[in-house]
């Protein structure tokens, strides 16, 4: 529903109280004049950017939470709780402590009298808020262009790495040394170190061993002994029960040995839904982060000034940072997935350009669910 829809259904009191808080030149004791008014202010982008760059930045985490969630209705507990943990990854990196004096329960009625929040109306949504589709859009817009202006784009790099298409290709050979091989798993349930090696030796990919003691967990279930990209491979067959640990085995299922024999290619879309609910624990607005991404990345530009953009949004994870996360836990895999290249300026440093797949694949966070089968 729309915000022209909402406010027709909002009864003069709310109407009154919007008005209010953006001094909208209209008569507080017509409904009509109130709707009118509010549209005009609220429809003038140029309005819509001056509010925008006046909103802390916990208020901008959790619109931006809202925007890409893909929940018709939410109920106060779930608001309460979406605003709080705003609140928290702002305490965490610096920001001004008036934001942390209002509650919750004072966000959300402030967010009612700004026209982002309205009560259902009928009978089974009163006790639920919405947001107006069209407001979440034009948020976004205005939101993007801010996070572009801090871009820094460049010339093509003279060498980039780029891995499209060989993480499907990897995942049958993955598939084919498992059938192919007696694998010893030790006392935890990993595959020894010998035998990582050896299976990496056959992909297109190679990646270094995890060092004994390493700090290593949150990013999916084999990460603690995995590297990244070989952890999300396994993760993603074991899923699909194409292999199974049995004692101190670990073989290709009957499921598994089906698949290979039909031939059939693994789709890197499915790898990255996967991947995008893999990774959210640990980095729970991901789906947002590779939209923006998309947005800001749709030619070379600078990781450095990425980050700059980006960096505000990205909650800290134990022991891994910001910066970490963006550049190890999502850059670093989006181009194991083939959606991102990445190469090196000799002015610049590290530069990225997301590909066709990758831009596709950041539209596509617009409309994924958390409750969605990401298997399938």
């Amino acid at each position: 529903m729309n915000l022209a829809d909402m406010l027709t259904y909002a009864d003069i009191g709310q109407l009154s109280n919007i008005a209010n808080y953006y001094d909208c030149d209209c008569k507080r004791n017509s409904k009509h004049d109130l709707i009118q008014g509010i549209l005009i202010k609220l429809g003038r982008r140029d309005f819509l950017e001056e509010q925008v760059a006046t909103l802390s930045e916990s208020d901008l985490r959790f619109l931006n939470n809202i925007v890409f969630d893909a929940r018709s209705g939410y109920s106060l507990e779930e608001l309460t709780a979406m605003i709080r943990h705003a609140s928290e990854e702002a305490a965490e990196q610096k920001e001004a402590k008036l934001a942390k004096a209002e509650s919750p329960r004072e966000a959300v009625a402030r967010y009612r009298r700004s026209g982002w929040l309205f009560n259902g109306f009928t009978h089974s949504t009163k006790y639920t808020f919405q947001v107006p589709s069209d407001l979440k859009h034009r948020f976004r817009d205005v939101l993007g262009a801010k996070l572009q202006d801090r871009i820094e784009h460049v010339s093509d790099p003279n060498v980039y790495r780029d891995e499209q298409g060989l993480v499907s290709a990897d995942m049958l050979l993955f598939l084919k040394y498992v059938e192919g091989h007696e694998i010893e798993l030790n006392a935890e349930g990993f595959m020894y170190r010998r035998y990582q090696q050896q299976m990496m030796s056959s992909l297109h990919i190679t990646e270094q061993l995890i060092s004994k003691g390493t700090w290593r967990f949150g990013y999916g279930r084999s990460c603690k002994e995995y590297p990244d990209r070989l952890a999300l491979l396994y993760d993603y067959a074991y899923a699909r029960q194409w292999i199974r640990e049995t004692g101190n085995r670990l073989v290709l299922s009957e499921r598994g040995k089906q698949f290979l024999d039909e031939g059939i290619e693994v789709s890197v879309i499915h790898i990255f839904r996967f991947w995008l609910r893999l990774y959210k624990g640990a980095v729970p607005n991901l789906s947002s982060l590779v939209y923006w991404i998309g947005r800001c990345a749709q030619d070379w530009v600078t990781m450095a000034s990425l980050y700059e953009s980006l960096g505000w949004l990205i909650r800290p994870f134990y022991y891994d940072t910001p910066q970490t996360i963006l550049d190890q836990r999502v850059i670093r895999m989006l181009m194991h997935l083939g959606m991102l290249r990445i190469g090196e300026s000799e002015q610049y440093g590290m530069v990225i350009r997301m590909t066709a797949l990758g831009l596709k694949a950041a539209e596509m966070c617009l409309h994924i669910s958390d409750s969605e089968d990401l298997l399938h």
